[in-house]
C-alpha cells in the first residue's frame, strides 16, 4: 500500500477541470454542498441543484466517478467525495462602452473544479440493527425481575 508520510493513502482517483466560465465563489457554493456524501448520493444531490455550476460539477464528479472504476477497479457503489474544492483561473478583461468616451473593465472569471473520490468500506448496516435489538430485550428482563423482586418483599412484609 503506498504511504504518503505517516497516514496510509486510500485507494482513489480524481477529475480535473479547468478553466470551467464560472466565478469561483458561485463553484464553490455548489462544491460545498457535495463534500464528504458518497459519490452517488452527491451526483443526485447535484442534479436537483438550482445553480447554474451544479452541471459543471455533476460533470467532473461523474468523471472521477468513471476515473475510479475504469482506472483502479473500485466500485462505484463504495466511493466517498473525499476532496472537493475549486481554484481561480485566469480572469478574461472585457470593455464595455460608457458614457462620455469612458470603458468599464468587464472580469470573465473562470476557476479550476478538482474532485477527489476514495474508495471506502460500506457500513454493515446489520450489525448496528443486532445491537439496538438486543439492548431492548435487557432492558425488558430487568424490568421483568423488579416486579417479582417487588412481590417478593411485599409478601414478606405481609408475613
Amino acid at each position: 500500500m503506498p504511504v504518503k508520510g505517516d497516514a496510509p493513502v486510500l485507494p482513489g482517483a480524481r477529475a480535473v477541470a479547468r478553466h470551467v466560465r464560472i466565478s469561483p465563489t458561485k463553484a464553490r457554493r455548489v462544491v460545498n454542498l457535495v463534500r464528504g456524501l458518497p459519490a452517488k448520493e452527491a451526483l443526485t444531490v447535484l442534479q436537483f441543484a438550482p445553480q447554474a455550476a451544479s452541471e459543471q460539477v455533476y460533470k467532473v464528479l461523474a468523471s472521477a466517478i468513471a476515473n475510479a472504476e475504469n482506472n483502479e477497479r473500485l466500485d462505484p457503489d463504495a466511493l466517498l467525495v473525499s476532496e472537493a474544492f475549486v481554484d481561480e483561473g485566469p480572469t478574461m478583461k472585457r470593455f464595455q462602452p460608457r458614457a462620455q468616451g469612458r470603458a468599464y473593465r468587464i472580469r470573465k472569471r473562470t476557476c479550476h473544479i478538482t474532485i477527489v473520490v476514495e474508495a471506502v468500506a460500506p457500513a454493515a448496516p446489520a450489525k448496528r440493527a443486532a445491537a439496538k435489538k438486543a439492548a431492548p430485550a435487557k432492558s425488558t428482563e430487568a424490568a421483568q425481575a423488579a416486579p417479582a423482586d417487588e412481590t417478593q418483599s411485599k409478601t414478606e412484609g405481609a408475613e
